[in-house]
C-alpha cells in the first residue's frame, strides 16, 4: 500500500467513522481494516491516528486532529454552542444568514454546524408590443417625488417548504395542517413613495405611507375548542372586487396619504398602480371626492402591462417586507396581519430608497434597450457608497440617451399611439410636434 499524507479532514473522518463503529469502548473488529481500505492508507496509520483521539478525549479535549504536513494551515477551531442553536426558533435559523446572527459567528462558521440548504431559480416574461409606454414612463423617472407606488401581494401564513438549520442531534421539525394545498393566506396592498432627506442625512419624510390587509370580521357559525359560537374571527377577503378595491382607495390609502403627507411637498400626487381588472380609474366620483379634499388633488395613472420592474413594490420592497414576515412563526391571520405591518413598520427609510435608485436604474436600462426588458438589473454597490456617504440622490442620464429615445419615439410610434400613452399617464398632449410635447412634459 503507497503512504499518503493525510488532510486534516480526511483525519477527522477517520475518527468520527471509528467512534461511530465503538462496541464496549474499542473499534468492533473489522472497523480498522475497513477504513483503512476506505481511505487508501495503511492499518498502523490508523491505529496512530486512534491513540492520538483517545489522548484528546482522555486530557478533555475537543477530538480534532490536524495534518502533520508541512505548511498546514493551522486553523483555530471555534467552538459553537450547539444548546444555543437548538434554542433558536426555527424562523431564525432559516437561512445561514440569519442562523450567524442568532448565534453571533461568522456564516462560514455557521455553514459548518448546520445542514446544507437549497437552490433557487427566477424566470424573466417577455414583452411585445409595450416598448413605447415604457420608454415614455422611463423618460418620466425623475419625477418621482409625488408619486405613490400601491401593488397588492399574498402574504402566506407558512409555506409547503420550509429550510432550516439543524444540530447533527436534532431530527427533521414535524408541522400539521388542513390541506398543503390550500395554506391560508391575506392579501395585502401597499403604498409607499420616495422618501425624503435633508442635505445632513436626516429623515424628513420615511416614504412609507401603509400596507393594508384585505380582511374581514365575521362571527364564528359553530362553537369549537378555541372560539365559541358568535365570537368574531379575522378572515381573509378572498375575491377582490372593485367594489372592496374602492373601499380600499377611499377609507385607506387616500386618508394615509393626506395624514402622513409633508406639509413642504407638493399636493399633485399621482397614484401609480398596474393593470389589474378590480383596480378603479381616476375618473371614478366617489374617488374624485375623496382625493380633492383638504387642497389635494390625487390622481390614479397606470404603469405599461407587464412591467413589474417599474413598480417599487415588486422591485425589491415586497421582498424585504417578506424576508423578515417569514422569521416570525404564525399560526391564524391576526397573527400574520400583525407580522406583515410590524415587518412595514420596521424596515428603514433607507432601504426604501435604494429600492427606488434601482427603479431609476431600471429606467436607465429601459431607455438603452428601447422599451424592453432584455437586461439585468444594474447592481451599484448602494451598501457601500451609503458607508462612504457617496450614495447619489438621483442617477445621472446622458442627454444623448434621452435624445436618442425620444428620436426612436418620433421614427417608430404613430401618432395616436404617442396621444393614447401620454394620457394614460395622465399628462397633458399637444398636437405641436412629438419633440416639444416631451419639452411641456418637463423632460
Amino acid at each position: 500500500m503507497v503512504s499518503k499524507n493525510l488532510s486534516t479532514q480526511e483525519r477527522n473522518k477517520i475518527v468520527q467513522f471509528l467512534l461511530s463503529n465503538l462496541k464496549n469502548g474499542k473499534p468492533r473488529y473489522g472497523a480498522m481494516k475497513e477504513v483503512s481500505s476506505l481511505f487508501n492508507s495503511s492499518q498502523r496509520t490508523i491505529t496512530r491516528l486512534w491513540a492520538a483521539a483517545k489522548k484528546q478525549k482522555k486530557n478533555g479535549e475537543e477530538i480534532y486532529l490536524r495534518s502533520a504536513k508541512p505548511g498546514a494551515a493551522k486553523r483555530k477551531r471555534v467552538t459553537v454552542d450547539i444548546e444555543l442553536i437548538q434554542s433558536l426558533e426555527l424562523h431564525k435559523r432559516s437561512t445561514i444568514r440569519r442562523l450567524a446572527v442568532g448565534i453571533n459567528q461568522s456564516k462560514s462558521t455557521s455553514l459548518e454546524v448546520g445542514k446544507p440548504g437549497a437552490d433557487q431559480s427566477a424566470f424573466k416574461f417577455s414583452l411585445e408590443a409595450l416598448e413605447f409606454d415604457r420608454i415614455v414612463m422611463a423618460l418620466k423617472f425623475k419625477a418621482t417625488e409625488n408619486i405613490v407606488h400601491i401593488d397588492e401581494k399574498w402574504f402566506y401564513i407558512t409555506k409547503v417548504a420550509h429550510r432550516f438549520y439543524l444540530t447533527p442531534a436534532e431530527g427533521d421539525p414535524h408541522r400539521t395542517c388542513k390541506s398543503k394545498t390550500f395554506i391560508k393566506k391575506v392579501m395585502f396592498i401597499c403604498a409607499v413613495c420616495r422618501p425624503i432627506f435633508s442635505e445632513q442625512g436626516d429623515c424628513l419624510f420615511d416614504g412609507k405611507i401603509g400596507i393594508f390587509p384585505f380582511i374581514e370580521q365575521v362571527p364564528a357559525k359553530r362553537n369549537s375548542k378555541n372560539i365559541p359560537v358568535g365570537t368574531l374571527e379575522t378572515k381573509p377577503i378572498q375575491s377582490i372586487t372593485r367594489d372592496v378595491m374602492k373601499e380600499m382607495f377611499i377609507n385607506k390609502i387616500v386618508p394615509a396619504i393626506i395624514a402622513k403627507w409633508p406639509s413642504f411637498a407638493s399636493k399633485l400626487i399621482y397614484i401609480q398602480q398596474d393593470n389589474a381588472k378590480p383596480h378603479i380609474h381616476d375618473s371614478d366620483p366617489d374617488f374624485r371626492a375623496a382625493a380633492t379634499q383638504q387642497g389635494f388633488d390625487i390622481r390614479i395613472v397606470h404603469q405599461p402591462p407587464n412591467s413589474l420592474d417599474t413598480n417599487v413594490n415588486d422591485l425589491g420592497w415586497f421582498r424585504a417586507i417578506q424576508s423578515i414576515q417569514t422569521e416570525r412563526a404564525c399560526y391564524n391571520c391576526d397573527d400574520l396581519v400583525k407580522a406583515v405591518e410590524e415587518s412595514f413598520a420596521q424596515l428603514s427609510p433607507h432601504t426604501l430608497n435604494k429600492v427606488f435608485l434601482s427603479l431609476q436604474s431600471c429606467m436607465v436600462e429601459i431607455m438603452k434597450q428601447k422599451g424592453h426588458n432584455a437586461y439585468k438589473i444594474p447592481h451599484m454597490g448602494k451598501d457601500a457608497l451609503m458607508r462612504a456617504n457617496q450614495l447619489p440622490r438621483d442617477l445621472e442620464v446622458p442627454i444623448e440617451l434621452v435624445d436618442e429615445c425620444i428620436n426612436y419615439f418620433n421614427d417608430n410610434a404613430p401618432m395616436h399611439l404617442v396621444q393614447e400613452v401620454v394620457e394614460k399617464l395622465g399628462y397633458p398632449f399637444s398636437q405641436q410636434g412629438l419633440l416639444n410635447d416631451f419639452q411641456q412634459l418637463g423632460i
